[in-house]
């Protein structure tokens, strides 16, 4: 299912982002073994704003889009450094509720060569309820998102409720579960699934989601579920399933520095260009553009951070034509 056009009232944002808000601390050039009791030497550290959600709706903004962003922090430094870095690109943080009961949640990032571990603490991330949304300003937008599902436990009692009456509202509605710590792909999920129009999973998520061993009989089995899935499958390609359709999209080939957040970046191209009414093969050619250039700086958006180095960055890669494209279109 494609996106409308239509325009929404006036003054509301196209898109309502729900998820959590918190810090990615990046440790670099460690070795693969961890000894205990002893001091392991990294060779760099990053500190950027982290958690999918916030990555996604901070790059969605970077990329011109305008974005209401629900989401949950402590009353505290860390807090207070994400609802900056959000500030700085323009997003507006009043639907961000500063808790007095719980810390900032964080992630400590360990690249590897071949990967990367991932430690969080979740803090605030689990706490935001359904009860906790504004409803009738989410109803405002065209099209509703939510990231990382396993870690927003708090919601998972509402969201069937949630998204029938967003349906009804007719906003569309867009899923990234992204990883589940417990690995057991369940609970609400299947739930929402026939609920969705649209999921935006990587190539190891669709598998487990699908309880699948191949992509091919992931995307076979899922398809008549979801109306449209959009596959990032890293270097390789992203390959976008509309009911019996299946294309598969060209990657951008860059040097990369860290694939932190790439898989949001993308999504913040695709969904660009998707709620400007573009088809999603063309809307999955923009995510790539985005998944690239996130590639290129520390985490998921030092890279839409810096005005002249993204801007040049798209502008090489024919990001502004399709730009030019989308806004003659919308």
């Amino acid at each position: 299912m494609q996106a409308s056009s239509a325009s929404p009232r006036s003054g509301s944002p196209a898109i309502t982002i729900a998820g959590e808000t918190n810090l990615d601390l990046i440790l670099y050039g460690l070795p693969d073994h961890l000894p205990l009791d002893r001091e392991i030497l990294g060779s760099a550290f990053e500190v950027t704003l982290g958690g999918s959600a916030s990555i996604l709706a901070h790059n969605l903004r970077a990329l011109g889009a305008s974005v209401r962003f629900i989401s949950q922090v402590g009353n505290d430094e860390m807090g207070e450094i994400a609802l900056r870095r959000l500030r700085e690109i323009g997003l507006d943080d009043a639907h961000i509720l500063r808790r007095t009961d719980v810390a900032t949640g964080v992630t400590i990032l360990l690249p590897r060569p071949h990967g990367r571990q991932i430690l969080t603490y979740e803090g605030a991330m689990a706490k935001m309820t359904v009860a906790d949304l504004d409803l009738e300003s989410i109803r405002q937008s065209r099209h509703f998102h939510l990231s990382s599902l396993f870690l927003q436990t708090g919601l998972h009692p509402g969201l069937p409720e949630l998204f029938d009456t967003l349906r009804q509202s007719g906003l569309t509605i867009s899923l990234d579960t992204n990883d589940d710590p417990e690995d057991a792909w369940s609970g609400v999920l299947p739930q929402l699934l026939p609920r969705i129009d649209l999921l935006l999973p990587n190539e190891d998520e669709i598998l487990k989601i699908a309880r699948r061993p191949t992509l091919e009989l992931a995307l076979d089995a899922l398809a008549a579920t979801v109306p449209l899935i959009v596959v990032k499958c890293g270097g390789r390609a992203a390959v976008v399933q509309q009911g019996s359709k299946r294309i598969w999209v060209d990657p951008h080939s860059v040097q990369p520095r860290d694939t932190i957040g790439a898989g949001d970046s993308f999504n913040a191209g695709f969904l660009h260009a998707y709620l400007a009414g573009k088809d999603p093969v063309y809307a999955a050619a923009m995510g790539n553009i985005a998944g690239a250039l996130s590639t290129l700086r520390p985490g998921g958006t030092e890279a839409f951070r810096d005005p002249e180095f993204r801007d040049r960055f798209l502008k090489e890669h024919h990001f502004e034509e399709m730009e030019s494209a989308i806004t003659s279109n919308s």
